[in-house]
């Protein structure tokens, strides 16, 4: 029997606050063990939650920005468990009302088609305490951190419309795009700042039924989230035609081991309304209000880009994905420098030398302005490809204009014919083989006679003459 995966997923989004959810302490995390506490967040009886707007501003444009419907009415519930990060014994979330309802993100499968995956929901609830666990010494003991108790999430819960582990990796990657081009949050896996629980089952293909499903947590990047979801649908798999039943309970990812690990049953907790904090009524004017602070949307980006700039839908998807990257780019393009040439150097050149520096391109000392100059000065031909890469390491050392770079290191291009014939002269004088190689028509040949001639000069030889001089002088195929 062939089998096929409903998958659905469970994403919880910290938002950037400055303050928590439901009092004014600092929404810092990775500050000093319970340093950022107040008698709310440490849940002492009798304290009072107040909701943060930020947080509801916050989390509104996280839910436009992935096409949900914010709902006129949204709710808090106490969430019903115990555990030893949760003492007060119970959590405010959304479980009856939600902030919003709807949306969804659109992907290209692995055959190449589009596919919608919907969404279900999105309700904001508190997050809580961390636990640390101390296993040296004698006796193991568990410490609870409240840093993080009363940090704001969202939680964005799917419809089960992913079939593969592709598909998930894909909502991913493109999920954390959209929220990060909103500002609501980094949306780091391996910060904490996201979090993703993957619900599985299996059934039969061709068939519509909803069989018990698997929750697996612990999964800390895109790649994990893939690998825990393809074992478990082998896992189940296996077990399905094994003749055992799949049963309702909680796994975790070994990223280690590559393996999941059955971790507890399944356990849903009643949830009551809570008195202690105000329904949430939302006018439509407000929310037209948030709707206008949306930024543009990669997805709008990208089609832009390719009808403006003429990208192919690959480029424009690329650029899109960093509102940084995309500004960046688009600020070469209103340097009167040609879309493709701004796009190849951008990603090939400059990136990669932000990256190594450990700096943003936003606040990187080559800005769009200098880095225009330094491609006008390519296109005219002043220097070469070679050349503009060894300026380029300069200009992040130095505030100089790139002409005087150019000028002060002896980078200008030589362009000269009667220059150029000399070195291509002792060139063809010392490679007797290469040159009946190109009058044979071997056009490996004429490449390295090229390259000979750009070693002669120190690279600054214009190559692009010193080809139309080799083939003049060896009658070789232009």
């Amino acid at each position: 029997m062939e089998f096929e995966a409903v998958i659905g997923l469970e994403i919880h989004v910290e938002l950037n606050c400055v303050t928590k959810m439901f009092c004014d302490c600092p929404n810092r995390t990775s500050d000093e063990p319970n340093v950022n506490t107040c008698p709310t967040c440490l849940w002492f009886p009798g304290a009072m939650p107040r909701f943060s707007r930020d947080a509801l501003e916050k989390a509104s444009l996280l839910c436009l920005g992935l096409g949900a419907e914010l709902q006129p009415v949204s709710a808090f519930d106490q969430k019903v468990y115990y555990y030893p990060d949760l003492p007060k014994g119970f959590q405010l979330s959304q479980a009856h009302l939600p902030l919003s309802r709807g949306g969804g993100i659109d992907i290209t499968d692995e055959g190449g088609k589009p596919k919608r995956l919907r969404l279900h929901h999105i309700h904001m609830e508190e997050d809580v305490a961390k636990l640390v666990h101390e296993m040296e010494g004698r006796l193991p003991i568990s410490l609870v951190d409240f840093n993080r108790a009363g940090v704001p999430l969202v939680e964005i819960v799917t419809e089960p419309d992913f079939r593969t582990p592709y598909e998930a990796m894909e909502f991913l990657k493109a999920l954390r795009t959209q929220v990060r081009s909103v500002g609501s949050s980094e949306c780091s896996m391996e910060n904490g700042t996201m979090r993703v629980d993957a619900n599985i089952s299996i059934r039969p293909r061709g068939t519509a039924q909803m069989n018990t499903k698997v929750e697996v947590k612990n999964m800390n990047s895109v790649r994990h989230v893939g690998d825990a979801i393809a074992y478990e649908i082998t896992r189940q798999s296996a077990a399905v035609q094994g003749g055992e039943a799949v049963i309702l309970h909680t796994r975790l990812w070994d990223p280690e081991k590559k393996v999941t690990l059955p971790m507890r049953q399944k356990f849903e907790g009643p949830c009551v309304p809570d008195p202690s904090v105000p329904v949430i009524r939302l006018s439509q004017e407000w929310i037209g209000k948030m709707r206008s602070r949306l930024p543009e949307m990669p997805a709008v980006r990208a089609e832009r880009f390719v009808k403006q700039y003429g990208l192919t839908g690959e480029e424009a998807t690329f650029l899109s994905s960093d509102a940084e990257v995309a500004g960046y780019f688009e600020a070469l393009a209103g340097q009167a420098i040609a879309p493709r040439t701004a796009m190849h150097w951008l990603t090939t050149q400059l990136m990669p030398a932000v990256r190594e520096r450990k700096l943003e391109l936003g606040s990187c000392p080559v800005t769009a302005e200098r880095f225009a100059v330094l491609l006008k000065m390519l296109a005219q031909q002043e220097i070469n490809a070679n050349a503009a890469r060894e300026v380029l390491v300069h200009m992040f050392d130095s505030d100089e204009s790139p002409e005087a770079i150019v000028s002060a290191r002896g980078f200008r291009q030589i362009s000269d014919t009667t220059a150029l014939d000399s070195l291509i002269d002792k060139v063809l004088a010392a490679q007797p083989a290469a040159v009946a190689d190109v009058r044979s028509g071997q056009g490996k040949a004429m490449a390295f006679l090229i390259g000979q001639v750009m070693q002669a000069s120190g690279g600054k030889a214009n190559p692009k003459i010193i080809r139309e001089l080799l083939t003049k002088k060896l009658g070789a195929p232009s």
